[in-house]
């Protein structure tokens, strides 16, 4: 049977998201991904602690990437970090269809794929002082005024982030919409969890490679803003 379309994901109980789901196209790809490497990969949303030992079969530290689009960033990072786990969470489709097609292509073991809203991952299922980083990489801007109240890193949500990190554990967000970069320096430099790496922002750490996204932006005249911030 198919792994249905975007408007089988569980309606959600707080309101205000941080995404809507667009019926995106599958691919045929995309569609045999979900259906027979989703039983693999995947990791179902559920209301109690994820074992990491048992999702992975090992004991490592885990990185947490929040939206992870059509991950080839998520894949890249993984391939070149083996001896860290990599929980990659996006709720769109075609999305999770392509990361899970570069996860079986590049014989990954140490990633693996939540399709569901990561406010709610993050409540229910990431334990506190739990993993080494969290990455959140171009989180939809939200633009118009009348929508700021759908971004993501917003106060409680970014305290939600800090109390799920081990101590010295980072959180590594990207963004190209420089108003939206302004919010979150405030933000997360309100934080009492969180001590900025940088002197504002920060320089694009090497391991982060640029995407087709960015290169895109970067053309339009958005360049790329890193922000680095620790657990106390």
């Amino acid at each position: 049977m198919p792994y249905p379309q975007d408007t089988a994901l569980p309606a959600h109980p707080r309101g205000i998201r941080s995404f809507v789901l667009r019926q995106g196209r599958l691919s045929p790809a995309q569609q045999r991904a979900l259906d027979d490497l989703m039983p693999r990969y995947g990791v179902p949303f559920a209301q109690q602690a994820l074992d990491y030992s048992a999702t992975f079969g090992r004991d490592a530290p885990v990185i947490v990437e929040i939206g992870s689009g059509m991950g080839e960033t998520t894949a890249a990072i993984a391939a070149a970090h083996p001896q860290i786990d990599f929980l990659a969470i996006e709720v769109h489709l075609p999305g999770v269809g392509a990361l899970l097609r570069r996860v079986d292509t590049a014989g990954l073991t140490n990633l693996r794929v939540i399709r569901h809203d990561a406010v709610e991952v993050f409540d229910a299922m990431i334990p506190e002082e739990s993993l080494a980083a969290v990455h959140v990489y171009f989180p939809d801007p939200w633009p118009k005024k009348r929508h700021h109240k759908r971004r993501l890193l917003q106060p409680r949500f970014a305290h939600r982030l800090a109390s799920r990190l081990q101590h010295g554990g980072y959180l590594h967000v990207a963004t190209d919409w420089a108003p939206y970069a302004e919010e979150i320096l405030a933000t997360l430099s309100a934080e009492p969890l969180l001590v900025n790496r940088a002197q504002g922002y920060a320089e694009r750490p090497p391991w982060r490679p640029q995407t087709k996204f960015e290169a895109r932006g970067a053309r339009l005249g958005h360049a790329a803003i890193d922000l680095v911030f620790s657990r106390r």
